[in-house]
């Protein structure tokens, strides 16, 4: 059975940082890709970063680059979102997903998604 499971949300103050964590099992861990989405309330899940399965390219939205950085650790089946600076508006909740193929933000149809976890920003 495949398990994603994600860590390291809470609430927080605008300009902090977090480290989300994503331990995944029941797959080979190298050879999918991963990503991390968010979902706000009333907004549609969106695409947050990715790395491929060899940790050598990664992709970042917009609204985060130069703030985010995503890193896997492919001998510990982990994939980790570090956080700088957050916004309010990085409010939601958070979701790591793994599929064989690209992530690239054009598509959410991915193989296998977390259940979540919630970072909260108050200004």
């Amino acid at each position: 059975q495949v398990q994603l499971v994600e860590s390291g949300g809470g609430p927080v103050q605008a300009g902090d940082s977090l480290r989300l964590s994503c331990t995944v099992s029941g797959l080979t861990f190298r050879d999918y890709a991963m990503g991390w989405f968010r979902q706000a309330p009333g907004k549609p899940r969106e695409f947050v970063a990715s790395i491929s399965w060899s940790g050598v390219t990664a992709l970042y939205a917009d609204s985060v680059k130069g703030r985010f950085f995503c890193y896997r650790e492919n001998s510990m089946n982990t994939f980790h979102l570090s956080m700088t600076n957050l916004k309010p508006d990085d409010t939601a909740v958070y979701y790591c997903a793994a599929d064989q193929r690209c992530i690239t933000g054009a598509r959410v149809d991915l193989e296998y998604w977390g259940q979540g976890t919630q970072v909260t920003v108050s200004s």
